[in-house]
């Protein structure tokens, strides 16, 4: 790892390091679940780190899982519709943030990995992320490597010819596990009590959020902590999936009947991608249906949607202000999930709206 991304990164992480490992998250945030087969440890975490971060996985020795999860743009790729992988090659989503990913459910907009774990594996082989043809070259280089001999042993106690995919894959996830942030203004004002963190406009949108604009039947909050994400997907009407879906299902169906890399079809194709939760599931009620993405540090992680269609925050609520649709009035989608309709907010209330979600931001990522 090159020294000056090193420190970049240890000065960004060292808080989330902390609170992963100590007994008490981040005001606002749960417990971190942890699978019973793959405890943490600080070992695993410090390999993560520098597998996170190794640019040789990729097919050009360019492109690094840091390329996409930038921590300094909320490990996203902000300000990046979708994201640009090999050869400035771009896919067709736009890279979530892995802040809060331990919380997760299941993983990628569509949830096809149901385990960071399990995720790990697939953007070394994507051919328009890291563009391995599979993952021999990165057990090549962890076996073969210096330092990486050094941390598998202290983390997995393995020598070289032991190491697989899976400590690889269980380092990875055992470090994203230490990214979390909470403690944001609202945070501090809602779960601490300090009246004063956020502004009177503020509240007066988180009454909005809760009420009138019905954000919280997505974004969850509960008594004592906020994920701000019901862990489900939905159709909000962004995307083209909503002009010839069933069309479009059919034609994947035979794809996939045929042999077709799940990977490959949705990751490499902009028509396929717009299938959204159908392609794991095959069932039409999810057709164009994407997970709800956290709300945490949404201020800072622009451009927005499953494929980046979405400028500014402000488009956003605009979009759901007009029912899942980009002008008032205009035709909702026959696959638009139940809980989107038309919010009849006012300006002022949209405004306020705004203001509410720039509470969510953690002060190590403000900008």
């Amino acid at each position: 790892m090159k020294p000056p991304l090193k420190a970049a990164l240890a000065a960004v992480c060292a808080s989330f390091i902390f609170f992963t490992l100590a007994a008490e998250p981040p005001l606002g945030l749960p417990p971190v679940p942890v699978p019973a087969a793959n405890p943490p440890t600080p070992e695993k975490v410090r390999l993560g780190e520098k597998l996170f971060n190794d640019q040789r996985f990729s097919s050009t020795g360019e492109v690094s899982c840091a390329s996409c999860h930038d921590p300094n743009r909320a490990f996203t790729d902000s300000p990046f519709v979708t994201s640009e992988g090999i050869n400035k090659l771009t896919g067709t989503r736009n890279a979530p943030s892995i802040i809060n990913a331990a919380y997760y459910g299941s993983l990628f907009w569509d949830g096809r990995s149901p385990t960071l774990e399990d995720q790990v594996r697939h953007p070394f082989v994507n051919p328009v992320e890291m563009g391995l043809p599979d993952h021999g070259p990165v057990l090549e280089v962890v076996r073969s490597d210096p330092e990486y001999l050094v941390l598998f042993r202290a983390a997995f106690q393995k020598e070289p010819s032991q190491i697989t995919m899976l400590e690889v894959q269980q380092a990875i996830a055992s470090f994203e596990r230490t990214v979390v942030s909470g403690d944001s203004a609202f945070d501090r004002w809602y779960f601490g009590g300090v009246e004063d963190a956020i502004s009177e406009q503020a509240k007066r949108g988180f009454d909005v959020f809760r009420n009138r604009g019905r954000c919280v039947t997505c974004h969850l909050i509960e008594q004592d902590q906020a994920l701000f994400t019901d862990n489900r997907f939905h159709n909000n009407g962004a995307g083209r999936i909503q002009e010839a879906g069933a069309k479009l299902a059919r034609t994947f169906l035979e794809a996939k009947a045929r042999g077709a890399s799940v990977d490959k079809a949705v990751l490499a194709s902009p028509t396929f991608s717009e299938l959204g939760r159908f392609v794991v599931t095959e069932a039409p009620g999810d057709l164009g249906a994407f997970k709800t993405p956290t709300l945490r540090n949404v201020a800072v992680t622009a451009p927005y949607m499953h494929d980046g269609s979405l400028e500014t925050l402000r488009a956003v609520v605009e979009h759901y202000n007009n029912g899942g649709v980009a002008r008032k009035g205009d035709s909702a989608s026959e696959f638009l999930s139940d809980e989107i309709r038309p919010l009849d907010l006012t300006e002022e209330e949209i405004t306020a709206l705004i203001a509410f979600l720039q509470t969510l931001t953690s002060p190590q990522f403000i900008r």
